[in-house]
């Protein structure tokens, strides 16, 4: 049998799903994929990943000793929904077009999961708020297979995992911004609600905005969520953690979002 060749597109599917592949990575600087199914090892979608999450977990203990179950369970989940959710929102906002993600598969690097691959097929088109809804909806039931697979492996509660899916929810909507410059605060807010809506987690955590010392506001998060790192990483606390006082906070994302637009600013001159 003559194996594919994904070096050189041979179909409309394959052409949309190359470009969408070079899309992610181009916007992210991160996002690394490629086209076709899953290599041996990977978790995949609907498959037995029994084996892939046990190794995951075995890895995850034996490099954070100190850090206790409930950090390992998050880290299960946090590692295998931020590739989908990123894809997700690039899809809808930058391609606008939907691929198959609920045939993701994903590769584990170590403690981290990085690297996806995904079959060539019909994208679904329409609007970025159609793309929100469907994206949105395959997003949710992703998250809820990986809940049950997860549940088998060890313990997470429903509740936490779902403030942390809606987290990394509004952290792409704030990142939004930085992949559409010419958007406004008013469509963060808008796009935002549009997504938690579609994915079940309203009320789950929202945006909020926040003044810069340079007359500048910004769209931020406001978390319910604890990603419990403080757990492998002690005295460390995210700049948005929601155990943090709201003051506080706020101060800690104006003084690293400050410090982020001063790093660019002389990016930017040293580059000119």
């Amino acid at each position: 049998m003559t194996t594919r060749n994904y070096l050189f597109a041979q179909t409309a599917d394959d052409m949309a799903l190359t470009r969408f592949i070079a899309l992610a990575a181009s916007a992210t600087g991160f996002l690394s994929g490629a086209p076709g199914g899953p290599l041996p090892g990977w978790y995949v979608p609907g498959a037995d990943n029994r084996a892939f999450l046990t190794d995951l977990y075995a890895r995850l203990e034996a490099s954070y000793p100190e850090a206790g179950q409930p950090f390992y369970a998050v880290r299960l989940w946090t590692n295998l929904m931020w590739q989908p959710a990123y894809l997700a929102v690039i899809a809808a906002h930058l391609h606008g077009a939907l691929p198959r993600l609920t045939r993701l598969s994903q590769s584990r690097q170590n403690v981290d999961v990085n690297g996806y691959r995904l079959r060539a097929g019909p994208e679904i088109s329409g609007s970025t708020e159609a793309l929100t809804a469907q994206a949105g909806r395959d997003l949710r039931a992703m998250g809820d297979a990986l809940l049950n697979e997860i549940n088998a492996v060890t313990r997470l509660k429903r509740l936490p995992a779902l403030r942390l899916l809606a987290d990394r929810m509004l952290g792409l909507m704030v990142r939004l911004k930085h992949f559409r410059p010419e958007i406004g605060i008013d469509e963060q807010y808008r796009y935002c609600d549009l997504w938690l809506d579609a994915m079940g987690l309203s009320g789950h955590g929202g945006l909020e905005t926040l003044d810069l010392p340079n007359g500048q506001q910004v769209a931020i998060m406001a978390r319910k969520g604890c990603c419990l790192d403080y757990l492998a990483f002690p005295g460390r606390r995210c700049a948005s953690c929601p155990e943090l006082s709201n003051d506080e906070r706020r101060e800690r994302e104006r003084v690293a979002i400050m410090a982020e637009m001063d790093a660019a600013a002389q990016s930017n001159s040293s580059s000119g």
